[in-house]
């Protein structure tokens, strides 16, 4: 073999052109047929002894490649496209996404920086989703993996604006008071490796108690910025959830605006499950004051269905925001002419290698309009109120918390059952939910109550589907406590 014409294009382009034909054809059942197949499954041993192969050093051919993947991978999925997933908050993807993924990578673009068409649609969709979430047309943002990144940005911008010192030349050390966050106890735990990365620690993160609708109490959020301040501490930031992991339930983003403007804090907004309600008619006003935030964390692989990975970070000053992460070694000055001659959207991230994740959300925004997910995601608000309503209506289950948006709280709870007896139970109807692959469900705990929680977060689910839920539930609790 000449080495010097190796290379990883195929040397024949049509058997390569009719491979990929059958991936696509198999990708369009593999979706049109989601509901025929359980949600989960678990996988046999010698599908998992496929996964233990050693590195390969001989090639295989694409075809036994691709043979692999149908018979070891594509059966045995996390579940979440499928329309009865509801475990965790993640959404359920769009065909149109995925080929957006594989265009993306067929252009090739590194969305570091450079004067390309990428670089270009990289920034109009950030300008998108800042205009969705209105904000000013000053306001700069960063698309990134997720929201664990997107707060983590959005809270390094904070930290360096109030440290009162260069931090980034000076390091957290000469941070003359230690700062605090503050954010309601139902805050998700991406917040506690922010600040610890932050080089803060856990103890910066005050988690502030709640009210009686699981929203940050204000006046207990006032009594621990007042006590801090006496005690020496530098109070910095407030966090508004727009929608907890737990409930669902949304701060009072308003009025913690107004309080942050008055003590002097950063507002901070994690809107990674409820930013986008602001598309939504039936139910924007539940994120009301979102827009006044300093900075916004949100997941764009949620109710925009975006396939993993796609969040976003938007921080209201743009100077503050680059100033942040901004750095230019001389191999990557931009230049006045040529292909370095754009502004570099790495100087607004902690990547230099980006992947070129805006083509699935400007295809996806494009083909469908912001009007229709608005729509779909009031939809799944109902849809959530409808399944609490038919588990009032059954008396073996009950409703642990009022909903908010769309995550349903509730437990099978017959009489005579304590607290034991009921997370065995519960614990036990949500694994054979599972296993039995009729619904993927998770658990949670709300003040010391073990209880059921399903999130919908999903275009594909039906009525039906929740239905079959609240009946399948029943029975599996039935059948549990009938056991020997």
């Amino acid at each position: 073999m000449n080495q010097d014409v190796d290379s990883l294009d195929p040397a024949d382009w049509e058997p390569m052109r009719a491979l990929a034909h059958e991936m696509v054809d198999a990708a369009v059942v593999h979706l049109r047929d989601v509901r025929a197949r359980p949600v989960w499954r678990e996988m046999p041993g010698g599908v998992r002894a496929a996964f233990a192969t050693p590195l390969p050093e001989k090639p295989l051919p694409l075809g036994g490649v691709w043979r692999e993947i149908r018979e070891a991978l594509l059966p045995y999925p996390m579940g979440n496209i499928h329309p009865r997933f509801w475990m965790w908050y993640m959404g359920s993807g769009s065909f149109t996404g995925a080929l957006g993924e594989f265009l993306a990578a067929i252009e090739g673009s590194n969305l570091g920086g450079g004067n390309n068409a990428a670089t270009l649609m990289d920034a109009q969709v950030v300008r998108w989703v800042r205009d969705m979430m209105g904000f000013p047309e000053t306001a700069s943002g960063t698309l990134v993996d997720g929201g664990s990144k997107a707060n983590i940005i959005g809270l390094t911008v904070a930290r360096n604006a109030m440290a009162g010192v260069d931090v980034r030349e000076e390091g957290v050390a000469a941070i003359p008071a230690p700062l605090r966050f503050y954010a309601s106890s139902q805050v998700h735990s991406c917040h506690q490796k922010a600040v610890e990365l932050l080089g803060l620690g856990n103890r910066a993160l005050r988690r502030v108690g709640t009210d009686e609708h699981l929203r940050l109490d204000l006046r207990a959020l006032e009594e621990a910025i007042a006590v801090d301040r006496a005690g020496g501490l530098k109070p910095a930031c407030v966090i508004g959830t727009a929608g907890t992991t737990n409930t669902g339930a949304v701060d009072d983003l308003r009025a913690i605006a107004t309080l942050c403007r008055r003590e002097g804090l950063w507002f901070h907004v994690d809107g990674c499950i409820g930013a986008l309600l602001r598309l939504a008619p039936d139910h924007r006003h539940l994120v009301a004051g979102l827009e006044e935030a300093d900075s916004l964390a949100l997941d764009l692989h949620k109710w925009l269905h975006a396939p993993f990975e796609a969040g976003c970070a938007l921080v209201r000053d743009a100077a503050l925001h680059r100033g942040t992460f901004a750095v230019h070694p001389e191999y990557l000055e931009e230049k006045p002419r040529g292909a370095a001659a754009a502004e570099y959207p790495h100087d607004y991230n902690l990547q230099t290698s980006r992947g070129f994740r805006a083509l699935k959300l400007w295809m996806i925004l494009k083909e469908h309009g912001t009007a229709k997910f608005g729509r779909m995601i009031d939809r799944n608000i109902a849809q959530a109120r409808r399944l609490a309503a038919q588990v009032e209506a059954h008396p073996e289950l009950v409703l642990m918390t009022p909903v908010t948006i769309n995550v349903v709280c509730f437990r099978y709870a017959p009489p005579g059952l304590d607290e034991v007896a009921l997370r065995a139970v519960n614990t036990e109807i949500m694994l054979r939910l599972q296993e039995e692959g009729i619904a993927s469900i998770s658990d949670t705990e709300l003040s010391g109550h073990h209880c059921l929680r399903a999130a919908i977060c999903n275009h594909r689910t039906r009525d039906a589907d929740l239905e079959l839920l609240v009946d399948e539930v029943l029975r599996l609790g039935r059948e549990v406590l009938s056991a020997p």
